[in-house]
C-alpha cells in the first residue's frame, strides 16, 4: 500500500512495526522530513529515498485528488493487534465503531484517539474501511500510534470489555444523561459510536451498560461521528 503525506510518511518511518519498501520524495519533501525525523532515520530503516522531479509522477499510483505533499511510501499493512494486547499496553479508553465506513472519519477518529490517549479503536471487520493511504492520510500519523483492532462481532467485543471491568457507554442523542454525568472515574471506559444517519444498532444499544449523550444545542441535530469522538474523548480525559 502507498502511504502519502508528510505526517503519515514520517510516522510510518518511525514505527518499527511497519515494514517499508520504497520511499519517493521531492526535494522539498525530503528536506521537510529530515527536519522532523531523527538524524539517520533513512539509513536506520535501510531506505534510500528516490527523488521525484515531476510531481505528476505521484498520480501514476495515487488518486488524482490525493494531497501527498511530495512524499509517498510503499509499505506493508500493519500486523493485526489483538484487543487484549492493546488493553495491556494502555489503560486509556477504548472506542468501538459500529459500522463507521468512511475512511476519512475513521482516520480522524484515530487522530483524536492518539491525541487523548485512547488504548484502541475497535472496528467490525466486515463493516469498516481497509487500511489505505487515504485513511492513513486522514489519521495524520495516528494509524502508527493507536491500534485499530478488527473484531468479527462488535457486541462480543463489548462484552469482553465488560468482563474485564470496563464500563461501556453508547453515544445516543436521545439518552437521558450526559457523558459528563455518567462517566465513571474508577475503571476503564468503552465508548461506542454509531454510523452517521443510522446511529447505534439495536444489539449494540442493548449490550452497552448505559446510553449517554453530548450536550449540544437544539440548533444541530447531531455531530459528525469524528467530531463526536473528539468531544467525548476530551470529556473522558477531563478531571
Amino acid at each position: 500500500m502507498w502511504l502519502h503525506g508528510l505526517h503519515a510518511v514520517a510516522a510510518a518511518l518511525l514505527n518499527p512495526r511497519r515494514r517499508l519498501r520504497r520511499l519517493l520524495l521531492t526535494a522539498d519533501a525530503e528536506a521537510a522530513l529530515k527536519e522532523r525525523l531523527p538524524e539517520g532515520t533513512f539509513a536506520a530503516r535501510k531506505l534510500q529515498p528516490e527523488r521525484v522531479e515531476d510531481r505528476a509522477r505521484f498520480h501514476t499510483f495515487l488518486p488524482e485528488d490525493s494531497v501527498h505533499q511530495g512524499a509517498a511510501l510503499l509499505a506493508e499493512p500493519l500486523p493485526q493487534v489483538a484487543l487484549d494486547d492493546a488493553l495491556k499496553a494502555s489503560d486509556g479508553p477504548v472506542l468501538l465503531l459500529d459500522q463507521v465506513t468512511d475512511p476519512r472519519n475513521v482516520g480522524a477518529i484515530l487522530r483524536a484517539a492518539a491525541a487523548f490517549g485512547a488504548a484502541a479503536v475497535v472496528v467490525q471487520d466486515r463493516h469498516a474501511p481497509p487500511e489505505t493511504g487515504a485513511l492513513a492520510r486522514a489519521a495524520s500519523g495516528a494509524l502508527e500510534i493507536v491500534p485499530m483492532v478488527r473484531e468479527v462481532n462488535l457486541s462480543r467485543a463489548i462484552r469482553h470489555l465488560q468482563d474485564g471491568g470496563a464500563w461501556v457507554l453508547g453515544l445516543a442523542g436521545e439518552a437521558g444523561r450526559t457523558l459528563a454525568e455518567a462517566k465513571p472515574t474508577d475503571r476503564r471506559v468503552g465508548l461506542v459510536l454509531g454510523a452517521e444517519g443510522g446511529g447505534l444498532r439495536r444489539l449494540q444499544r442493548e449490550t452497552c451498560d448505559e446510553l449517554v449523550r453530548l450536550p449540544i444545542t437544539e440548533a444541530m441535530e447531531s455531530l459528525n461521528v469524528a467530531s463526536a469522538a473528539a468531544v467525548a474523548l476530551y470529556e473522558l480525559r477531563r478531571a
